[in-house]
């Protein structure tokens, strides 16, 4: 009897994470011809390569990564006050989360939870199997550990940062996992904060493949410097990201009309579709020609764009329907198979630079935060802010800017307004929204199976 990996598609189970069901049978049994021992897979670069690629394929097709359904990109922007849908209350998961009446067994917030914890076993699981290896190079070993703690990490401060406390793992051993407790905020940002610190020490600030679909050094730096400033560590997330903004691998890009294709100077990170020419989960997910399909732009994030903002005509598009004009995001174009320049943006070099101008404004060097709120304004046709503005004007500027640029990215919005405490100004746009809110809830068949990661989060 022995454990198994599969080659490509690296499937984990859950529920090993959480509870000692009966995934234990699906790991101790022997395997097919189309698959491999675990220390087979780790005892060879190509299927090691290979368990990690599976890795990355799951990010794209099934995580808060995914520029779908699945990702919190949308379900961060219709959480809160940038994304809108045609679904009516109660009709499903998504629509909840919509609404802000999410309870501890709505679909979404279950998934998310176990889809992340999922792909957080099979990052263990990589980790493990390499640092267990006898044949692999030091240099493969470090290259796909620091990937698979980046990866790793990465999940771990989405969870955290939608679910409060949660359970830390960096075994896959069921017998320890299955009685996990969570773990104090502050004391799992620590946590994360090194693992991110070790990726990135692990990782080349070169790109392993041009097209930047793997997360570099600088990719590990940008993560990092969000988990310190969320523990108030504002220096050293200053120094990280003046290091990243200064990177000569990255450069601004000037025309807004190639912000989103994929040869950018300024993408730190993108996922690359699962087939060849496939378009990108955005274009798909929101793009309408007369009445909406599922979602659109929120009117008011519309409304916060001048008409001489080029924003306005480059990342939504007005859809006149009858008698009524919604607007789609269209910051993805490409449809069907003809996709030839465009791949998911994770993470691009404005939001380092956004970052960089809080943390400056925070350490009171106002003039030095300035020019970054200003390289986005100037590409979308905007005047200048002068140097002169006070640390809170300043602050009041970035905020409306930064909504502006990266909306329906990566559930930024949710995060920032987290992070400034302003989650509660979105009673004005959603009526049903609660400060408990802040939180989701613990997945109800989670807290049944392990018992420990009681109590509820206040207000479920």
């Amino acid at each position: 009897m022995k454990t198994y990996i599969k080659q490509i598609i690296f499937t984990a189970c859950v529920s090993l994470v959480l509870a000692p069901v009966s995934c234990e049978k699906w790991i101790e049994t022997d395997f097919p011809n189309n698959q491999l021992p675990t220390e087979l897979v780790f005892e060879n670069e190509q299927t090691a390569e290979a368990a990690l690629a599976g890795l990355y394929a799951n990010l794209w097709s099934n995580s808060l990564l995914s520029g779908g359904v699945e990702g919190f990109g949308l379900l961060g922007g219709l959480y809160t006050d940038d994304i809108s849908t045609i679904y009516t209350p109660g009709i499903n998961g998504v629509s909840d989360i919509f609404y802000n009446s999410q309870i501890s067994n709505n679909s979404v917030v279950t998934n998310v939870w176990t889809n992340a914890y999922q792909h957080i076993y099979a990052a263990n699981s990589i980790i493990e199997g390499v640092r267990n290896s006898k044949s692999l190079s030091s240099a493969v070993k470090d290259r796909i550990t620091g990937e698979a703690l980046f990866v790793r990490s990465m999940l771990y401060l989405y969870l955290q940062q939608i679910y409060g406390e949660i359970p830390y793992t960096d075994t896959t051993d069921y017998t320890i996992n299955s009685q996990l407790s969570r773990m104090p905020e502050n004391e799992f940002l620590t946590k994360i904060e090194t693992d991110m610190s070790e990726a990135a020490n692990l990782l080349s600030g070169t790109y392993r493949n041009a097209e930047r679909i793997y997360p570099n050094k600088y990719a590990a730096l940008l993560v990092l410097a969000k988990i310190k400033m969320l523990l108030n560590k504002n220096n050293e997330t200053e120094v990280l990201l003046q290091t990243i903004v200064q990177a000569p691998v990255y450069s601004f890009q000037n025309d807004i009309t190639k912000v989103f294709q994929k040869t950018g100077g300024h993408i730190i990170w993108q996922l690359k579709p699962g087939n060849t020419n496939e378009a990108t989960k955005e274009a798909i997910l929101y793009n309408f020609t007369a009445a909406p399909l599922s979602f659109m732009a929120n009117m008011n994030l519309v409304n916060q764009f001048s008409n001489t903002d080029l924003r306005k005509q480059q990342y939504v598009t007005a859809v006149p329907f009858q008698t009524q004009t919604n607007y789609k995001i269209s910051k993805y174009r490409n449809l069907a198979d003809n996709n030839t320049n465009e791949y998911s943006v994770v993470m691009r070099l404005e939001e380092a630079q956004y970052l960089l101008a809080e943390v400056l404004i925070k350490q009171g060097k106002v003039s030095e935060a300035i020019p970054f709120i200003n390289r986005t304004r100037v590409r979308a046709g905007l005047a200048a802010l002068p140097g002169t503005l006070s640390a809170s004007v300043a602050m009041d500027e970035l905020r409306i800017e930064k909504r502006k640029e990266l909306f329906s990215e990566q559930g930024i919005r949710f995060f920032d307004l987290k992070r400034w405490g302003l989650l509660n100004q979105l009673t004005v746009v959603k009526p049903n929204w609660k400060p408990f809110h802040a939180k989701w809830p613990i997945p109800n068949k989670e807290l049944i199976v392990n018992p420990k990661l009681n109590p509820q989060n206040e207000g479920y």
